[in-house]
């Protein structure tokens, strides 16, 4: 029973990928690694098919009976699914808030309906296809498969999960240092503003009391005028060194190619971070220009 499952979990997720990949190149005219993981294969399509050919087993004779429920199974998986995925990594990998009679913008009427339609497809027509392929596998072969399958499959799951741990970490210090550079630009302009106004009070004052006092006030007041000009330009010229250092480190993370994180960021278009969303549109307007600039 374990080598059956295991063997529809990895032909149905590799199907899945296929049918993703041909959605995505009708659309965007250009492949596009569409799986969560980076090889050929979309665990949601693998694991849906498995939990829906054996839960709905019973009701695959009774055709409208199926439809129903392979909309409410496929429908209470993809919620599950996308509702895990953000509250595990922080971001949203689809979004249907934008779709009539969604639920949460996890999923939608129409792609409800869409799952309905290719569960009846899979039960009645696929499936049977895909058993008996299975069936004719010697027995030997077929677990050898397997293990290379689930080796590829934890190490491609590793290296993922580590990328998406990355691209957050990424995203951290990018609106971590959006933040320090917006306060540090608000500290130099505060304290040029602050600077003047009490600089202007002063000279006001000093020049009021210029007509009546003796010409050593002139110097006075020439030297802490000098004086003035010269604390203004070296806190300025601090506070400009430390806002390009803050912008250099911010560029180098904006440029930095990291593994696997393009390929995230190219595969789900629509993602959306609950976090750091102006980092990540940032991230993937960088991303796209230098894509056009190869071009």
């Amino acid at each position: 029973m374990l080598y059956s499952v295991l063997c529809y979990f990895f032909v149905y997720a590799f199907l899945g990928w296929c049918g993703e990949v041909c959605f995505a190149a009708v659309r965007t005219r250009t492949f596009v690694n569409r799986g969560f993981l980076n090889g050929p294969i979309c665990p949601i399509y693998g694991f849906g098919v498995v939990i829906v050919a054996l839960t709905l087993r019973p009701v695959r004779d009774n055709l409208p009976l199926l439809f129903v429920c392979s909309v409410l199974l496929t429908s209470a998986l993809e919620w599950l699914t996308g509702f895990l995925l953000e509250r595990l990594f922080h971001q949203r990998w689809w979004n249907y808030l934008e779709r009539p009679f969604n639920l949460n913008g996890y999923i939608c009427l129409e792609f409800s309906l869409v799952w309905g339609i290719a569960c009846v497809f899979v039960l009645r027509v696929l499936h049977p296809l895909v058993a008996h392929l299975v069936g004719l596998m010697p027995h030997g072969v077929g677990v050898a498969v397997l293990i290379i399958c689930m080796l590829l499959f934890i190490t491609d799951l590793s290296a993922t999960v580590a990328a998406m741990v990355g691209l957050n970490r990424r995203l951290r210090q990018l609106e971590e240092l959006a933040q320090r550079m917006r306060a540090a630009s608000d500290e130099l302009g505060e304290g040029l503003s602050q600077r003047m106004i009490s600089s202007s009070d002063r000279l006001a004052d000093l020049r009021d009391d210029l007509a009546i006092r003796t010409a050593d006030f002139k110097e006075e007041l020439a030297g802490r005028t000098a004086d003035f000009k010269e604390d203004l330009s070296e806190r300025a010229a601090s506070m400009r060194s430390d806002l390009a250092q803050l912008r250099t480190a911010r560029e180098r993370l904006l440029t930095d190619r990291k593994f696997g994180q393009g390929r995230l960021l190219r595969a789900f278009p629509r993602m959306t971070s609950t976090r750091y969303a102006a980092a990540l549109e940032e991230l993937r307007r960088r991303a796209a220009a230098r894509r056009k600039e190869k071009k």
